[in-house]
């Protein structure tokens, strides 16, 4: 009998997060994993194995079963020696995505728009979309152990992103369930975290009851992980009994969804379009309607949410043509006459401003594919301080400069094995939508105070758009307006005529 949804949550709930002991290997077992990696010349993790209790001895051979070593210095190898690029002549092709692949807020009819977040609304309502959040960040950063979507911007309800997220999915259901008259409308949230982050993630759902969500609707799974490498290609050991490892960056996002099981679990719900999003940004319209609406309709399998870059000099990739191939080129890799050149059709915009805000539209079948495709996604590296144990003394040593070497996948990496009439691309507002969260208090960009400050600037404008009157002392004072009672502005005409004084939170439809 096949398993149900509940069992199969289960499984990826207790997947890589379970308590269960490990038996003790056989002397064959283990002469078998320590020959693995000596044959491939990384014995060396092996060095203290032996000075080692049971539980350590169990802690490193659970560790090194769950890498090929084979694999792990193929990788190393073409990162540390990347292969020299094939003459070609001239640079790549770059050009805007073409005008059928793409749509804009600024320019879209009213009636396109409207038809899209419709045609959403009707798909949620079907209980045909999930959303997938990548959170697998500390908040180191931001001066925070905690996983960043804990972290509190400083609102006056105090709300962390994650609540703010998970009452946009909480809105979203309800709109839809009040537009079709019907309850049980369920958005599945699937949280990916990473090992340190995945039991805080956990605690904090539990703490706050899911934010109001059903439990068996929350998935929190892990993303893989690889060992880091020292610059001679060297597995590295960050003590006696551990190997020193990374999270594999977002584009590990697609081996964890295979191998935790939520594609499986997508299948067993009935899933056909997931929006995808990093935890980061306070402003993400979570399972956005018109998004939704517009990548459905376009029956694409990757559509992405781009913001206006901010002039030729920002630090952001961009999502464009490259060789007739979808793709994302980092601004790092594009010459400041091209960052600089102007639309042919309107010469106040930049010819490349597509901003990459790492939103995503993916249909359920692309996803299934995932197997067919993962091996090709490169591996990029990421060169850090890495801690290291020295084999002779057994000392951890923290390094003064590089010393090795991260290997990570971008999620972006995939966009280029599709023809370009299943890659669609949607404009939106950057005051609307984007407000990432980067730096410390204090930075002035990208912090918890511009967090803060665009939430309630959009709060401000809802409530004025919907006829109330703001007031305040100061300008800068906003509306915080809970996404219980409004997802993107709707669902206010209550506050016509009516004065707000700011800064202001309004949680009730009093």
């Amino acid at each position: 009998m096949a398993p149900t949804v509940q069992e199969m949550i289960s499984n990826i709930n207790n997947r890589s997060g379970g308590n269960d002991t490990v038996q003790e290997p056989s002397d064959e077992q283990l002469k078998e994993l320590r020959q693995k990696y000596e044959k491939a010349g990384q014995g060396h993790v092996f060095t203290f194995y032996d000075s080692l209790n049971a539980s350590q001895k169990e802690a490193l051979r659970k560790q090194l079963s769950g890498f090929d070593p084979d694999r792990i210095n193929k990788l190393a190898d073409h990162a540390l020696n990347p292969p020299k690029p094939a003459e070609i002549e001239g640079a790549p092709a770059l050009e805007p995505l073409p005008l059928d692949a793409t749509s804009s807020v600024f320019d879209s009819k009213p009636e396109d728009l409207s038809q899209w977040y419709e045609q959403g609304i009707d798909l949620i309502a079907d209980n045909t979309v999930a959303v997938v959040l990548m959170a697998g960040g500390q908040g180191t950063r931001l001066g925070s152990s905690d996983p960043k979507g804990c972290f509190d911007i400083g609102l006056p309800s105090q709300k962390s992103l994650f609540q703010l997220q998970g009452e946009r999915i909480w809105r979203a259901q309800h709109v839809a369930e009040k537009q079709h008259n019907k309850e049980g409308v369920v958005i599945p949230w699937y949280v990916m975290t990473s090992g340190p982050t995945r039991g805080p993630t956990e605690k904090f759902f539990e703490k706050n009851n899911y934010f109001g969500l059903k439990k068996e609707s929350v998935v929190i799974f892990e993303q893989g992980v690889l060992p880091c490498i020292s610059n001679d290609g060297k597995i590295i050991l960050e003590s006696k009994d551990k190997v020193a490892v990374a999270p594999d960056g977002n584009g590990g996002l697609y081996n964890a969804l295979i191998a935790s099981g939520v594609v499986a679990d997508m299948k067993k719900r009935g899933i056909k379009h997931i929006h995808a999003y990093c935890v980061d940004n306070c402003l993400v319209r979570v399972a956005d309607p018109t998004f939704i609406g517009f990548s459905g309709s376009k029956n694409v399998d990757i559509a992405t949410k781009v913001v206006r870059k901010r002039d030729a000099k920002e630090s952001v990739g961009l999502i464009l043509q490259k060789n007739g191939k979808p793709d994302v080129v980092e601004y790092s890799e594009i010459d400041a006459e091209t960052a600089e050149a102007k639309d042919s059709k309107n010469h106040d915009l930049l010819k490349f401003r597509a901003a990459n805000i790492v939103n995503h539209y993916y249909s359920y079948d692309f996803l299934e594919s995932i197997p067919s495709w993962a091996n090709r996604l490169p591996h990029h590296v990421a060169r850090k301080k890495i801690p290291y144990c020295d084999l002779e003394t057994g000392e951890t040593v923290k390094p003064e400069k590089a010393n090795g070497i991260k290997l990570e996948q971008f999620v972006f990496d995939c966009f280029p094995f599709l023809s370009m009439d299943k890659f669609a691309c949607m404009e939106v507002k950057r005051e609307d939508e984007f407000s990432p969260l980067k730096n410390a208090r204090g930075a002035g960009e990208d912090d918890p105070d511009t967090s803060r400050r665009d939430i309630m600037a959009q709060g401000k404008r809802w409530v004025q758009a919907a006829g109330a009157v703001v007031v305040s002392e100061d300008k800068e004072d906003g509306v915080e307006v809970s996404p219980l009672i409004s997802y993107g502005g709707e669902g206010l005409e209550y506050m016509q005529g009516r004065e707000v004084r700011a800064p202001a939170v309004i949680e009730k439809e009093e």
